[in-house]
């Protein structure tokens, strides 16, 4: 399993040593300068800066649990949204977001960060047929939010 979903909610300055690494290694394999801007090597590489790389393996986490494909500790922990009356989200396949009790580090926790970036997602992604799809749909629009 990857480890980069335990990385989600650190400080910015953790996340930015390792955008610094991977930084470091595109300039290598480019063979760039280490003053010249990096967004646009990164975007010839189709490299996803490593804070979207964190949310492209939440959610990609998300998904394989949903869809039977990922470790049964983790499907536990995700609840399907049912309205108490008939609503057009009801076919919309949310994931019910819990209430957090603990102010300091709650927004951490996977129960509560998977379901609120699977709900931010259009219908026709989170309604994908197949794990290949997916995978392009999200770094697609992760890629374009970024760089366009």
């Amino acid at each position: 399993m990857d480890f980069l979903p335990l990385l989600y909610g650190l400080p910015k300055f953790l996340i930015d040593r390792l955008q610094n690494v991977q930084n470091a290694a595109a300039r290598v394999v480019t063979r760039t300068k280490k003053y010249d801007d990096i967004k646009p090597v990164l975007k010839q590489l189709h490299c996803l800066p490593i804070s979207q790389r964190i949310t492209y393996k939440m959610l990609l986490l998300t998904y394989k649990a949903l869809n039977g494909q990922g470790p049964d500790y983790i499907t536990e922990l995700l609840e399907p949204y049912v309205p108490t009356r008939n609503l057009r989200s009801s076919f919309k396949k949310l994931l019910k977001v819990p209430s957090i009790k603990l102010v300091s580090y709650g927004h951490r926790f996977f129960s509560f960060v998977a379901p609120s970036l699977w709900n931010s997602l259009p219908n026709n992604i989170r309604e994908s047929g197949s794990l290949l799809n997916f995978k392009t749909w999200i770094k697609t629009q992760l890629f374009n939010k970024l760089y366009n």
